[in-house]
Parts: structure tokens; C-alpha cells; sequence
């Protein structure tokens, strides 16, 4: 066998030019077992085993590029990698059930903390003027909340995807990928703020048919002001959070969305109270304050969409993703006229303190699966693309919670971690003596119910979701995680006030439900 063919090309490394033997040369069909060096000498024995040792390093690529495929999908179908593709990222070690739990235990429990803390806060401040003569301030809260899953936890799931398929692991990709993001977020922060508000001014006027330009214009710079500090102020945590757990050899997936929400309903109903509050006081004697903030915040948009404009990564959001933001805020805000409506009730004032723990927890859930899964199939192709494992019918409950695939084990451990926590969550709130709410047997049963059945219905939707949008070419990270906190609050929102109206209807006046 001769060796000249292979000699006509060559192959730079280390300053010397080698001669180049193609890789199915040197490995079986099985791309285990290498031909031995001596097949491929030349007659003087030299130069020809340098390339030997080059297609080595390139077979042991290919064993590893089959690893990174093994362990991204869970599938032994990859057999037909071609070399072609040049040097795969670094992918996540395998995770076992317990892995999983372990990385996702310690940021579910600071999330949950931080909705805690919002519930606290949500408790004293629903007593403040701002809340009782301007009441739509209420609907603002989910949406306002919400935020965290339209904006931070979409770009926590966009960065951490990016991270673990090698898209930031140079300074001048990372410089890009941070600049890019946050003008996007600070972009969609102001246009969601103001649609909010404008939300909020539209469900309070329906059921009163009452309608006040003061304090219209006092919601609209309330939401803006608030959306854009706290979106600029998520949105630099979530990035050194993803730059930090890629150095400590931690997944992204598993604790990037927690942790955006871990701060995110505190830093964000804070905010909303501090800034409305000081609005409402300016509203009679300095009137013209509340307009010159919606429109400083306003024009601050050419600035962010230039910038976003440049970064090919965002160019394509800053067209394209706005439906589900939307849509998503709309649907934050239903979950926020029922808030509204339940808690001017003084019978059922002590939901407001467990309003933000039940839909963040849920939310929290359901976008590290949604996460999850998005970085699983994009280890598989791009968006459009429909690989095996990306079913094209809903899929069966079982298929999502019981079956042996790493997505299902990982949903099956979030379902896991709902009752603990919420039982640790709830023990939180009664020692700080928040609520107003005696924690019964009858009442943490009906909350467990509620809270099991909401995150239940979540994961089973991202399942459907995620995998739907992905065979129709969308990217999930983009599309899925708004739509599913929002549906994530709707869905809490709605069965925390039905379980606060049943406990109500039955009697259970230990309870003490609306002292």
C-alpha cells in the first residue's frame, strides 16, 4: 500500500507540515479499534508514523465527539458522526437522578427564599395608599414578576445553551453574547413594562368601568421604570452566574434559572413598591414627574436596539421574539386580575404572601426542565430539525414522567422537590408570622394539592412545548420559558385563590384565612 496519495495533502501543526491519512484508514466501522502504525510505514519508517499519530488524536476525537452525542441525547444512534464537522464543545458530565438533584436542591431553595421574601413584601405592601386607591398596581405584580420568566430566564436558557455548545468560550464570543443580550433584555423590558401597564390599565376599567389618566400614567412609569432597572440588574447576576458555574464544572441548566429567580420577584416587587409609592406621593403636587419618566425610559429604546442590532446571536430575537413575550405578559396579567380580585376581598387577604412562593416555585421547575431540554435537542441539530428524539405528537404522561430517558428523570426530580419545599417555604412564612393565615392541616393539604397539580400540568406542557416548537423552527430558549411561567402564574394564581374559596365555602374558620 502506498502512501503517496496521502502525501498530496497536508496538515499544519506546531509549525511543521504533516502529511494527512484519513481517519477511516486508521479506525474499524466500529471506530474502536485502530490498524497498527506498521500498515501505514513508509519504507524508511519515517515521517509517515507522525501522521499515525495525527489520525490517533483524530480517532480518539471521534471516540469522544460519540461520548459528547451519548451523553447530550441519551441515544446510541450516532454512529454516522462525520469528522467533518471540526472540534465538538465540551459537553456536561452524565447526570444521574442524583446529580440532578444535588445541583438543582441548593438554587430551587435560594429561589424559593427569594419568592418567600416577595410574598413578605407583597403582605406589607398591600396595606400601603398606592395599592388601595390605585389598585390596578395588583395586576402589575404577575406580570411585572413574570418578567423573570420572559426576559431572565429566557436569556439564563439562551446564555446557558450557548455555554455548554462552546459559544462563549473565548473573551471576544463571550463580549459579544453579554453586550447583545442585555440591550435585547433592556429592550423587551421597556416595550413589556409599558404593554403592561396598559394591560393593567384596561382589566382595572372592565369590571369598574372607571378610568383615571393620573393614574394611568402613574402605572405606565411605575412598570417601565421598574422592568428596565430590574431586567439591567437580573440580567448582569445571570451572566456571571453562567460564566462562574462553566469555571466550576457545574451545568448551567440546572442552576442559571433558579437563581434569575431567586432575586428576581424580590429585587422586582421591591422595586414596583418603592417606585409607585414615590410616583403616587409626586402625583398632586408634581404632576408633570410621572410623564417625564415614561418618556426618558422611552427614548432610551434607539440606544438598545442599535446595539442589539449589531450581534447576529440577538438580531434574530429582536425581530422575531416578541409574540411569545407578549402574549406571555397577557397572560400574567389574567393571573393578575384574579390576584386583584381575590385579595381586595378582605376574606381572602392572606393570599397575597403565598401568590409569589406558588408561582415562582412552579415557574422556577418548569424552566430548568424547559432549559434542560432545549440543550438537549440543540446537542442533536438545530432548530427545524427533528431527530429521534424529538416527538411529533404529544407525548403520553408516562413517556414524560416515567420513562427511562434523562429528560424524564430529571422532571420526576423536580416533581420530587415540590412538597419538601413547599413544606419548608410554608414553615418560613408561619414563623415570620406572614399571611395573616393559621398553617392548619386542612389548609396545607389544599395548598400541597394546588401546588403538586400546578407543577404537574407544567412539566407535562414543557414536554409538548418545547419539543413542538422545536419541529416547527423555533428556538425553545427563546420561545418556551415565557409562555411557561406566565402559564406557570395563571396556573397557581387561579388554583390558589379556588383552594382560598373552598377553605372559605367549607368553614375552616381555624385557618383564620382572611384575618
Amino acid at each position: 500500500m502506498s502512501s503517496k496519495p496521502e502525501q498530496k495533502e497536508t496538515h499544519q501543526a506546531n509549525g511543521a507540515v504533516l502529511p494527512i491519512v484519513p481517519v477511516d484508514c486508521l479506525a474499524s466501522p466500529d471506530r474502536g479499534q485502530l490498524v497498527e502504525p506498521s500498515d501505514f510505514l513508509g519504507p524508511d519508517g519515517a515521517g509517515v508514523e507522525v501522521v499515525v499519530l495525527e489520525s490517533r488524536a483524530n480517532a480518539k476525537g471521534v471516540r469522544e465527539e460519540d461520548a459528547l452525542l451519548e451523553n447530550g441525547s441519551q441515544s446510541n444512534e450516532s454512529d454516522d458522526t462525520s469528522t467533518d464537522r471540526g472540534p465538538e464543545p465540551a459537553s456536561p458530565l452524565k447526570e444521574t437522578s442524583f446529580s440532578i438533584g444535588l445541583q438543582v436542591l441548593f438554587p430551587f431553595l435560594l429561589a424559593g427564599f427569594g419568592t418567600v421574601a416577595a410574598g413578605m413584601v407583597l403582605d406589607i405592601v398591600q396595606h400601603w395608599d398606592v395599592f388601595k386607591y390605585v389598585t390596578e398596581v395588583f395586576i402589575l405584580v404577575p406580570a411585572l414578576l413574570g418578567l423573570k420568566g420572559n426576559l431572565e430566564m429566557t436569556l439564563a436558557s439562551r446564555l446557558s445553551t450557548a455555554a455548554n455548545i462552546g459559544q462563549m468560550d473565548t473573551p471576544k464570543e463571550l463580549w459579544k453574547m453579554i453586550t447583545g443580550n442585555m440591550a435585547l433584555i433592556q429592550v423587551q423590558a421597556t416595550v413589556v413594562g409599558f404593554l403592561a401597564s396598559i394591560a393593567a390599565v384596561v382589566f382595572g376599567w372592565i369590571p369598574d368601568g372607571h378610568f383615571s389618566i393620573d393614574h394611568a400614567v402613574l402605572l405606565c412609569a411605575s412598570s417601565v421604570a421598574t422592568a428596565f432597572i430590574a431586567s439591567l440588574v437580573l440580567g448582569m447576576i445571570m451572566i456571571g452566574v453562567i460564566i462562574g458555574s462553566r469555571k466550576m464544572g457545574i451545568n448551567p441548566d440546572n442552576v442559571a434559572t433558579p437563581i434569575a429567580a431567586s432575586l428576581g420577584d424580590l429585587i422586582t416587587l421591591a422595586l414596583l413598591s418603592g417606585i409607585s409609592w414615590g410616583l403616587y406621593k409626586e402625583l398632586e403636587s408634581k404632576a408633570y414627574v410621572n410623564p417625564l419618566v415614561c418618556a426618558f425610559f422611552i427614548a432610551l429604546l434607539p440606544i438598545w436596539i442599535i446595539i442589539a442590532k449589531k450581534n447576529a446571536a440577538t438580531r434574530e430575537v429582536l425581530y422575531s421574539g416578541w409574540e411569545p413575550v407578549i402574549i406571555a405578559m397577557a397572560i400574567s396579567s389574567v393571573g393578575g386580575l384574579i390576584l386583584d380580585r381575590t385579595v381586595s376581598d378582605p376574606n381572602f387577604a392572606g393570599m397575597a404572601v403565598f401568590t409569589p412562593v406558588i408561582n415562582g416555585v412552579g415557574g422556577n421547575l418548569v424552566a430548568v426542565q424547559a432549559s434542560r431540554i432545549s440543550t438537549y435537542l440543540h446537542m442533536s441539530g438545530m432548530p427545524g430539525e427533528s431527530p429521534d428524539t424529538a416527538p411529533r405528537k404529544c407525548p403520553s404522561p408516562c413517556s414524560t414522567f416515567f420513562s427511562s430517558d434523562v429528560n424524564s428523570r430529571s422532571a420526576r426530580v423536580l416533581f420530587l422537590l415540590v412538597v419538601p419545599g413547599h413544606l419548608v417555604f410554608l414553615y418560613t412564612i408561619s414563623s415570620m408570622q406572614g399571611g395573616h393565615t393559621t398553617l392548619t392541616l386542612i389548609f396545607i393539604v389544599f395548598y400541597m394539592t394546588a401546588a403538586l397539580l400546578q407543577v404537574l400540568i407544567l412539566l407535562y406542557i414543557a414536554d409538548w412545548m418545547v419539543h413542538w416548537m422545536w419541529g416547527r423552527d423555533l428556538d425553545p430558549d427563546n420561545f418556551s420559558i415565557p409562555y411557561l411561567t406566565a402559564l406557570g402564574d395563571l396556573i397557581g394564581t387561579g388554583l390558589l385563590a379556588l383552594s382560598f374559596h373552598i377553605l372559605w365555602l367549607i368553614g375552616d374558620r381555624d385557618s383564620d384565612v382572611g384575618d
